[in-house]
């Protein structure tokens, strides 16, 4: 009865869940985000995703990112695509209607992640600290326009993210092996949905035993059980991949052009779009040419030869891609309004994340290193290849309770009166 009571929910989060909802949803409507963009045959309709989804919904199976005939792929990893695959079946390729219903379902992925938000923050920072966090997310205009617009996993990793981190918050003093259970299968559906989330999972886990070493608590045989019902996850996804591409392929085979789109001749720190098979006739006709896998190894080739000739150049914007990873991307330099206030508050959010961390850390919160772990370890592959708003989006529930428990302790010198007390009834 402790953890249930531990993880109760007030009405009034719950009523803010389906208000949150409610407004994402008008907001598709008023701004006419269900569009389906028919330029390139609607590519921008879910990118490489949506031609995946396509090509299931049209029988050919897992295939086809980018239109045409290439064959098998694991482009992408498979959870997202099926989803949209699945909705494309019931509703048509890209329709009108598929587009409502795919914003809808990212909306209630989006407003669903308050719930874990307010957990996590109370788990942490107490009650109050819980409460505008929550609002924080849920109202949160920003939240909405990647719910809205973006036809992605970009809600959903949120959302298996932060249930992620609650669960580790609770495995500190959870008893017996029904945390670590929940555990793997959290993290094997994230896998399938957002590998890059798994950049955070070596912290977390020795975060975990840590804690639970301090807490006399053993830790061997919840570590060996989940360790295997996440490779259980996986295996279907990787035997495929083996069965398919005749060699092991991990989640996905893309990194060599990712890599690519960041390192190469003219490279600033940014994103060069016009790489992109889709953009790029060449380099489409290579793709198409080549084979999806030897086309990613020469694409890793021609990039890791470029590091190599420039490895000064490199350094240098790696610096740069991580300042632009927390102070959002620069307008081109032939913009019209070289200066961007949507990026003076992405920087501001940043920095009073961070600096909330750095206060919670030195009043030794509960919870503090998981906090530090997640934010050192999930952007580093971003800041080697390239740099996008929507890859700080799945930290972004972590950041704003961070943001908010610094502005709610504004003017103290102490830890708020009932965060130690909270967490102390709490366990």
């Amino acid at each position: 009865m402790e953890k249930f009571s531990r993880l109760s929910i007030p009405r009034s989060i719950l009523w803010l869940v389906i208000l949150s909802f409610v407004l994402q949803v008008a907001m598709i409507g008023v701004f006419r985000e269900y569009h389906t963009r028919p330029q390139e045959e609607h590519f921008a309709f879910g990118w490489e995703m949506g031609r995946v989804a396509r090509s299931i919904a049209l029988g050919q199976g897992f295939s086809n990112p980018y239109g045409g005939n290439t064959g098998p792929t694991a482009w992408e990893p498979p959870l997202y695509p099926y989803l949209m695959a699945g909705v494309f079946k019931w509703f048509g390729i890209y329709t009108v209607a598929s587009a409502w219903v795919l914003l809808t379902i990212n909306s209630l992925f989006a407003a669903l992640t308050t719930l874990p938000i307010f957990l996590i923050a109370r788990r942490t920072f107490g009650e109050r600290a819980a409460l505008w966090s929550a609002r924080g997310w849920a109202l949160n205009p920003y939240i909405w326009y990647w719910s809205i617009h973006w036809i992605w996993d970009t809600t959903f990793t949120p959302l298996i993210l932060s249930l992620i981190f609650l669960v580790a918050l609770e495995l500190q003093g959870w008893r017996g092996l029904r945390g670590w259970v929940i555990f793997a299968g959290l993290w094997g559906v994230g896998a399938l949905a957002n590998p890059s989330m798994l950049a955070f999972l070596p912290c977390c886990g020795l975060w975990i035993w840590r804690q639970r070493f301090k807490n006399g608590l053993p830790s061997f045989s919840g570590v060996l059980l989940s360790s295997a019902i996440f490779s259980l996850i996986l295996s279907p996804w990787l035997i495929r991949n083996y069965e398919v591409f005749g060699r092991f392929v991990f989640l996905r085979d893309d990194f060599g052009l990712q890599f690519r789109l960041g390192n190469a001749k003219g490279a600033e720190g940014m994103l060069m779009a016009y790489l992109q098979p889709n953009l790029n006739k060449l380099e489409l006709e290579k793709f198409q040419g080549m084979g999806e896998l030897a086309y990613a190894e020469d694409c890793k080739r021609l990039a890791f030869a470029w590091v190599r000739e420039n490895p000064r150049h490199f350094a240098a914007i790696s610096l740069r891609r991580f300042f632009y990873y927390w102070n959002g991307v620069p307008k081109p330099t032939d913009s019209r309004e070289p200066w961007d206030f949507r990026n003076a508050l992405f920087l501001s959010w940043s920095v009073l994340s961070i600096w909330g961390l750095g206060r919670a850390v030195r009043q030794k919160v509960p919870g503090a290193w998981l906090f530090a772990g997640l934010i050192l370890t999930y952007p580093t592959t971003y800041y080697f290849v390239f740099p996008h708003a929507r890859y700080r989006h799945p930290i972004e529930p972590e950041l704003v309770i961070l943001a908010l428990f610094l502005l709610l302790q504004t003017g103290k010198r102490k830890p708020a009166a009932g965060m130690n007390a909270d967490y102390r009834n709490l366990r």
